[in-house]
């Protein structure tokens, strides 16, 4: 029924609103000026021609609330296809968050920073935790094809996002923030703007931020979260300034405690089950205490953009940048009769993206190389549960050398009356290196060189094509076509070398070392297809897009029948996959006081072929991938009177599955969020006063949130965190 309602809506809406349209005057798209609030719009890269993806605006940013001030995730909500999921209503979870666009997860999309690239190892994706938002303008989003002059670490399955700062203020200036609200939650951000300085015209700007909250179920914390931010702007001539852009950012959290799928079941009786908040001195008990399920986060980033303009035909731009990880994550597990794991992450980048843009009648041509050196540590430990004594080694792998990128690309884009076309062609090559295994033995756990342990170098390479039209039918209608091919370097390495050490007597039996199970390893890939139109009156702006996707190589668990009695799970890239769907982005200005947004989303995600498992047949062949709605819509109002702004939002999902073969049904739901804000200009010593009341989750919704499993995942192996109840915050901020 919710779907046939959804469809209905959707043709009224378009019907009602593009009726009367009809008979107005026409007006050229990119000459249209509202005074009222967008929260998206199109947006394109610069010496682009076709508008390929979506951007969120400062206010776009502004109405999320409190919760995107912290999380990048949190920020692009708002738009169709993208599911955000997460377990506290701050923001804060670091890595119990997750994005899904039109289906892919987040951690196989990119995320950059004014095009530099930003993600980690274990778990593979981006960083999403490390930004005050305050520092950024607007969020650039991608959801097919990817531009090429983007650097996008890993790769770019699940789209691509591009932050993209707000660079030092050219008028000196003061913003300051403070929030408060239920659980202990306090937030405190300042940044102050030098504007242009005496004779050599430098701009500086220096922000921070500390942010703190109690977990709203079971003990521990979800911080304190420490953030530092330095940004330079340097003119030197008439048209060129160099920036800088140096992030740092220091988070402690103590960690939700997942549900079962029976236990989602009886959701109101286990809604509130978390971490035990003391030690008993049992094993099977003790991993699930609080402080043993617990994560320290440090990430130091550096980038620079440095353009250099020769002439009004030609220019050049570089952009080096350095990445600095250091993580520990403790997590209490089962194996080895009840342990506490410990992960470590000590992740090192730098890299350098150069790129030469010619203009010449009216066409643009651009030229660029990204080159990137990683070093990428990553080893477990584990302990007892009961006094904390040592009980050895998880995975122990030493790089030989760093994982090296290389990736030229060449992209064309003009115009030709009506007619704006671009394509870009990108080559992508990654040397991974050769590592070494270890093994250990009570009782003093010396690591020992195993030949069987041993992985070669290899390397992957892909060519990604990208191609965009834009024809303008009428100065208030358009349509556009793009198509891109995006990839995603090979990972899950841990699971994959666990499995071999818990198995390693028979994997030597049969034969089979560490070396050949990652031959099966390659780049998953998909080829996207998109179709959109673009309607614009100077009251309204409706924006449809249809897609399609074939995805190849995705990592799925096999069975091999040669090791042991019954055979081994484990993962290769051999599975495939067909997307399609429908996006809608809306915006409608009634009068000067209301705008009213309608963002629908139908996604189709299925495995084209049955997986086999156990040496059984899993019946998966057109199921719903796990995770991904067909239908979401995300809606909301911006009413706005005098100083006063009253903003209520809607998010709905359909019901999703926790595994492959459908058999785990997740209910959908349906979230409202309400945000009540003031503001005053030119008060006292203040060039603004702001003051925002929240209320997250309005109606005290109890639904699963967070569904945390692999694409293949059996029923039984999928777990689930539920959504925050209701929540106020309350927020003010200064302007000098």
């Amino acid at each position: 029924m919710m779907k046939r309602l959804l469809g209905v809506g959707i043709a009224l809406m378009v019907l009602v609103f593009y009726l009367p349209a009809m008979a107005e005057e026409p007006m050229k798209l990119e000459e249209i000026v509202v005074t009222e609030k967008k929260l998206v719009k199109p947006t394109k890269q610069t010496n682009e021609t076709v508008y390929t993806g979506s951007e969120i605006t400062r206010e776009g940013i502004d109405a999320q609330g409190a919760k995107a001030s912290v999380s990048v995730y949190e920020a692009v909500n708002v738009l169709p296809g993208v599911s955000v999921e997460s377990v506290d209503p701050y923001g804060l979870a670091a890595e119990q968050k997750n994005i899904r666009t039109r289906g892919v997860r987040g951690y196989l999309g990119a995320m950059t920073v004014a095009g530099v690239p930003n993600y980690g190892g274990n778990p593979m994706g981006p960083r999403e935790y490390l930004y005050d938002m305050e520092n950024v303008e607007s969020i650039a989003v991608y959801k097919g094809a990817v531009p090429a002059d983007l650097g996008t670490g890993v790769g770019a399955r699940g789209g691509a996002l591009e932050l993209r700062p707000r660079w030092p203020e050219e008028q000196w200036g003061v913003d300051f923030g403070q929030g408060f609200g239920e659980n202990g939650y306090t937030r405190s951000f300042l940044r102050l703007d030098s504007g242009d300085l005496p004779v050599v015209g430098s701009r500086l700007s220096v922000s921070g931020s500390y942010t703190d909250a109690e977990k709203w179920k079971g003990p521990g914390d979800l911080g304190p979260r420490k953030n530092a931010s330095i940004m330079l702007a340097q003119p030197i001539n008439d048209q060129d300034e160099i920036t800088f852009w140096f992030n740092y950012n220091d988070l402690e959290q103590n960690l939700y405690k997942p549900l079962t799928y029976v236990e989602t079941q009886d959701l109101s009786a286990n809604y509130e089950n978390d971490y035990n908040s003391t030690l008993t001195g049992t094993a099977a008990l003790d991993i699930n205490y609080y402080d043993y399920n617990r994560g320290d986060y440090c990430n130091r980033d550096f980038l620079s953009v440095i353009p250099l303009t020769f002439s009004d035909a030609f220019k050049l731009s570089v952009k080096p940048y350095y990445s600095k990880e250091d993580t520990e994550i403790l997590g209490g597990t089962a194996s080895m009769g009840g342990s506490v794991q410990k992960r470590m992450r000590e992740i090192e980048r730098y890299g350098l993206i150069s790129q030469a843009d010619y203009h010449i009648s009216g066409v643009t041509a651009s030229l660029g190389y990204w080159y990137e050196d990683s070093d990428m540590v990553i080893s477990q430990q584990f302990y007892n549960p009961t006094n904390f004594a040592f009980k050895g080694y998880g995975m122990v792998m030493e790089n030989d050398g760093d994982g090296i990128v290389h990736s030229p690309y060449f992209k064309l884009a003009g115009s030709v009356g009506a007619f704006d076309w671009q394509a870009g062609l990108k080559y992508f090559y990654y040397k991974d290196p050769a590592s070494q295994g270890y093994t250990a033995s009570a009782p003093d756990y010396e690591l020992v060189k195993a030949d069987d342990l041993y992985r070669q170098e290899k390397t992957y390479d892909e060519l990604l094509p990208t191609l965009g039209i834009d024809y303008r039918i009428t100065d208030s209608l358009e349509v556009t076509a793009s198509y891109g091919r995006n990839q995603i370097r090979p990972y899950a390495y841990v699971p994959l070398v666990t499995t071999y050490n818990s198995n390693r007597a028979d994997f030597q039996a049969a034969g089979v070392t560490l070396d050949d199970m990652f031959s099966g390893y390659d780049m998953e890939i998909s080829d996207t297809f998109e179709l959109g139109a673009r309607f614009c009156q100077s009251w309204m702006e409706i924006m449809p897009t249809v897609f399609f996707a074939k995805h190849k190589n995705l990592l799925t668990t096999v069975h091999d029948p040669r090791i042991g009695d019954s055979g081994v799970n484990y993962y290769q890239n051999v599975g495939e996959a067909t997307g399609y769907g429908v996006e809608v982005e809306t915006n409608f200005f009634l009068g000067d006081h209301v705008t009213f947004f309608l963002n629908p989303t139908y996604t189709s995600l299925t495995y084209d072929e049955d997986l086999t498992y156990a040496g059984a047949t899993l019946q998966t062949k057109d199921n719903q991938v796990v995770d991904t709605p067909e239908w979401m819509l995300k809606a909301g109002l911006i009413l706005t009177w005098g100083d006063f702004e009253v903003v209520p939002m809607l998010r709905y999902l359909d019901d999703r599955f926790g595994d492959a073969e459908n058999t785990e049904t997740v209910d959908s739901y349906m979230v409202a969020d309400l945000k009540i804000g003031y503001k005053k200009n030119d008060i006292a010593f203040f060039d603004a006063l702001k003051i925002s009341l929240e209320f997250t989750n309005l109606f005290d919704e109890e639904y699963v949130s967070l569904i945390n499993g692999m694409d293949d995942s059996r029923a039984g192996r999928t777990s689930y965190y539920v959504g925050a109840p209701f929540t106020t915050l309350l927020s003010v901020s200064l302007e000098i």
